[in-house]
């Protein structure tokens, strides 16, 4: 299946042939599926997009360092340093236990040590303020603030 078969509207021999197969499965599963495979979204989330946090090293940093999500959208953070980082609102992972909050019921988020290029995600349920820090640069600033809204 191509893209731009589904961009075209008019899908290919193998696009016709697994529509079939589908529509055969009398569930509504598959019809969704169907629906989605004719109009080229398969495989498509249907969650609001991440919002991108960019892991700096000079300074050390959070980009942006304060940032606002919905209840269920997922947060990524992206590495494009040198050096390892990482993002928790662990308060046991804190030299300063300010550094780090979540709102009551909420679970802490703890992404370990992100390599360069690596990414981590998270997706927040809890509404509220969350503060985190990454744990080798805490004390050089790096410090974030997530607000979550329902």
């Amino acid at each position: 299946m191509t893209g731009a078969c589904a961009l075209k509207g008019a899908p290919d021999k193998e696009m016709r042939h697994m529509l079939s197969s589908i529509l055969k499965r009398p569930t509504r599963f598959a019809l969704v599926m169907a629906g989605a495979l004719a109009f080229g979204v398969a495989g498509t989330a249907l969650a609001a997009d991440p919002v991108i946090i960019q892991m700096r090293d000079v300074p050390p940093s959070f980009y942006p360092a304060k940032v606002t999500v919905k209840v269920g959208q997922p947060v990524e953070w992206k590495n494009i340093g040198n050096t390892v980082h990482g993002a928790t609102d662990n308060p046991g992972m804190a030299i300063q236990k300010a550094d780090v909050t979540e709102p009551a019921g909420a679970k802490a988020f703890d992404s370990g040590f992100v390599p360069p290029g690596g990414t981590y995600t998270y997706t927040f349920n809890t509404p509220g303020v969350y503060k985190y820090i990454c744990v080798p640069h805490e004390m050089a600033g790096m410090k974030g603030e997530i607000v979550v809204k329902k």
